[in-house]
This record gives structure tokens, sequence and C-alpha cells, in this order.
């Protein structure tokens, strides 16, 4: 759908330099998706993973993000097998809905009340993102905690549109329980993409 070089905006990387790769095509649905356009795979251009590895070189970091829509649906064995190659690191940010494909160096799995992830991609996660959209997350966020390996990192990130209500929440519930972070979508406070 689009590829542009900025700063990673949330979780573990956050401030980071990182290449972007969104792909289209997601069966997820969420309601408060903020890239909806990108949820028909046939309405954007394709691109060989050739081309847009050469488009990555054209930048100084070595971070890229592959996500979407939702990338699990794609063979991604092909894109991170061409990038690792060219020396850099791969990172993905997926619902993990469907079979995960591909060789990650970060994996960020946010699942979705939509489309559950599938919990044979449980323990590839490096970084666990809940999106809080209301208090019953919290609940919610647990039961994924629980199903990640010990090391994974936990995350608790507002919806944009509802951050004004959910972020106070959200700290007091990490003060109450100090396993989890608060990752901010910081690229849109300083407005980048």
């Amino acid at each position: 759908m689009e590829h542009f070089y900025t700063l990673q905006g949330e979780g573990f990387y956050s401030g980071q330099a990182a290449y972007f790769i969104r792909l289209g095509g997601c069966d997820v649905g969420c309601v408060w998706c903020d890239v909806k356009e990108s949820w028909d795979a046939d309405a954007h251009p394709k691109m060989s993973v050739e081309t847009m590895k050469e488009l990555v070189e054209l930048h100084p970091g070595k971070i890229v993000v592959v996500t979407g829509g939702e990338p699990s649906m794609h063979d991604l064995v092909p894109i991170t097998n061409v990038l690792h190659a060219a020396g850099m690191r791969t990172h993905i940010e997926t619902s993990a809905s469907s079979p995960l494909t591909g060789n990650w160096d970060w994996v960020t799995l946010s699942p979705k009340k939509f489309k559950a992830p599938l919990p044979e991609n449980m323990h590839l996660a490096n970084e666990l993102k809940i999106i809080v959209f209301n208090k019953s997350d919290f609940a919610w966020a647990e039961e994924f905690a629980a199903q990640v390996k010990p090391e994974c990192k936990l995350y608790l990130q507002p919806e944009w549109d509802k951050r004004d209500a959910m972020t106070p929440l959200i700290i007091d519930y990490i003060q109450q329980h100090p396993k989890w972070q608060l990752s901010l979508q910081t690229h849109k406070y300083i407005n980048i993409p």
C-alpha cells in the first residue's frame, strides 16, 4: 500500500529510524482502524521484493518494519530473505490472525478482538501490544499476556481517538500491574508518518 522512512512511533523500538512497508490486505476489520484504505489488497500496486529492497537501501536505517493491513495474510519469506541478505533487521507488526511466515528479528503481536491471533503464533512475540479502547481491554490483555513467553515485552497503548479517556486508566493499571509498560503513538503526536 505504501512505504516510507520515518521513526518507529510505538513500543520497544520507539524513536528509532525505520523503513516501513505497509502491505495491502486485511481480513481483521477493526472498527477503529486508522488505515482502512489498506484492507483491499487489490486496490494497491504490486512491487517486487528486489525493488523494495533497493528503496530501503536508499536510507541509512537498518530496521525495516512490515505492517498492514494484516501482513500475516501474505507469504513473507521472500521479503525477509532479501532484506536479511542486504543486512537489514526485519520487524513485523501483526495481529497474527493467520500463520506467520518469514524470518523475523522482532515480532510485535497486537491481537484484535475482531479476529483473534492463532495460538501457534503467540510464542513468536517479542512484544505484545494491546490497544486499549475500553476498560474491558485490561482483562483481555491479561489473557494474552499469559500466552506469550516470559521475556516478551508487554505494552498497553490507548486507541488514538480515545487517548484522553484511556491514557489515565492505563497509567493507573500499569502502576498496579508493573509488568506492563505504556506505549504511545509518538509519531502522531509529532506529526510524522
